[in-house]
């Protein structure tokens, strides 16, 4: 699964990445330690191609309450076109959720707690992770958009620590997930980012917490 991920690029490097997106006034600080429940910034294919935050943690539009959205922050792609709670959105409400790197834990030996590292593109550049989002309408007040993101299985340098990752896009392919296109040539986009372009190194426990967002969240340690 993905459970944790970052977004600190300089605003001008992500404006670069992507270059066919309206940011308007929106303000992206950096991020080191973005968890479910959260906002996070989407680009959804609303034909606006316009950024915008949605919370991570798909809530379905028949869901009765949000607080499912906490346990739906993943869609796997084996099974997103059977699913009733992803079906419908992977067909027709796609989003690019903007990342520079994410977290994976490896499991240690005996009782020492599982230790996270930290993956990214390997010249850091930003990314998107493949999603797909829903609006859930309350009873009164403002309408929720959320979303998930979709993992597959991992490359060799993901495998190490884990048995899932996030499907990601580089610049160079992210728009083709946000185009209307076959469900058969959707699910083959679904495939794990190749290992020799990426890069990962351990990192400290403090990303654990949640509270905890600051670059003390990346810095690499001695496993």
């Amino acid at each position: 699964m993905c459970g944790r991920f970052t977004l600190t690029a300089d605003p001008a490097d992500l404006q670069e990445a992507f270059y066919w997106v309206n940011f308007g006034n929106a303000s992206i600080t950096p991020r080191y330690n973005i968890a479910p429940t959260q906002g996070v910034a989407v680009v959804p294919n609303n034909g606006q191609n316009t950024l915008d935050f949605f919370t991570w943690g798909l809530v379905p539009s028949w869901a009765k309450d949000p607080s499912i959205g906490s346990r739906m922050i993943n869609a796997r792609s084996e099974t997103i076109q059977e699913k009733p709670s992803y079906r419908n959105a992977f067909r027709q409400r796609r989003c690019l959720i903007l990342a520079d790197g994410f977290y994976e834990w490896q499991k240690q030996s005996g009782s020492a707690p599982k230790l996270p590292f930290y993956f990214q593109l390997a010249d850091g550049a930003p990314f998107a992770f493949a999603g797909i989002w829903e609006t859930w309408n309350p009873p009164e007040g403002e309408p929720l958009r959320s979303c998930s993101i979709i993992t597959t299985e991992p490359n060799d340098l993901v495998a190490m620590a884990h048995n899932r990752m996030p499907v990601i896009f580089d610049k160079g392919g992210m728009w083709d997930w946000l185009a209307e296109k076959p469900a058969d040539a959707l699910q083959a986009m679904l495939a794990p980012y190749p290992a020799e372009k990426m890069r990962a190194h351990p990192v400290g426990l403090a990303v654990n917490n949640p509270k905890n967002d600051s670059a003390q969240c990346v810095q690499e340690i001695t496993a």
